[in-house]
């Protein structure tokens, strides 16, 4: 079970209080206690480039991507991919979180800060990796996020080989609905690529006002 954190000493803004946008608020850190407080508010940290200048930025889209459990699409060619590869939990997420946040990849947001917040977030028990291996035992894809109770927030995935990434979102989809309860699964934004697997927006009153329904579910992973 993830370790118990106090109070976060910053106050996150109520939904009448956030800015039409999806940057709702700048500053305060990413202390676990921070983090953990700002998914609870229906809001999540990611930096954002402001004057030349980096700040920490705090999230709260009008319209959320959500991938229901039991709606995901798979399509034929994905079933037969799946069969190629193996899939764990929790093996290798430092590794999961680099494949997320190569330099490569345009857009990238992952930073050292960043990784150095989650990282603590997996060792308290708060974040978790699913890895994709290939017949070689070779690392080709995965995706990593946070568990707030029946709330799991996807954070990113990465892939090396063709349907990895998509491997990983179903079997922990699979993970999340077989656990039972009220869930939310958050995948922050609905991308092309998200919608084709089933992802849905749903509006940032709504997304929040469900917030309760799942806190008193018990984690998926435990």
């Amino acid at each position: 079970m993830p370790t118990p954190l106090n109070d976060s000493v910053w106050d996150f803004p109520t939904p009448s209080q956030m800015p039409k946008d999806d940057l709702v608020i700048l500053g305060a850190d990413l202390q676990p206690e921070t983090i953990l407080d700002s998914y609870k508010n229906g809001i999540f940290p990611m930096h954002i480039e402001i004057e030349n200048k980096i700040e920490l930025g705090w999230w709260s889209p009008q319209f959320r991507g959500v991938m229901p459990l039991n709606k995901i699409n798979i399509s034929n060619s994905l079933k037969k991919s799946m069969k190629k590869f193996t899939v764990t939990f929790d093996q290798d997420f430092d590794s999961v979180i680099d494949g997320c946040g190569d330099d490569k990849r345009p857009k990238g947001w992952i930073n050292k800060e960043i990784k150095k917040a989650y990282r603590k977030l997996f060792d308290l028990g708060y974040v978790h990796s699913v890895e994709v291996w290939n017949s070689e035992n070779q690392l080709v894809g995965g995706l990593y996020g946070i568990e707030v109770n029946g709330l799991f927030a996807g954070e990113s995935m990465f892939h090396k080989e063709t349907d990895a990434s998509k491997t990983a979102m179903v079997h922990l989809v699979n993970k999340l609905k077989n656990a039972g309860g009220e869930r939310i699964f958050d995948v922050q934004w609905q991308t092309p690529h998200l919608k084709s697997m089933g992802v849905v927006k749903m509006s940032r009153a709504k997304y929040i006002a469900t917030l309760p329904e799942v806190m008193n579910t018990q984690p998926a992973f435990n």
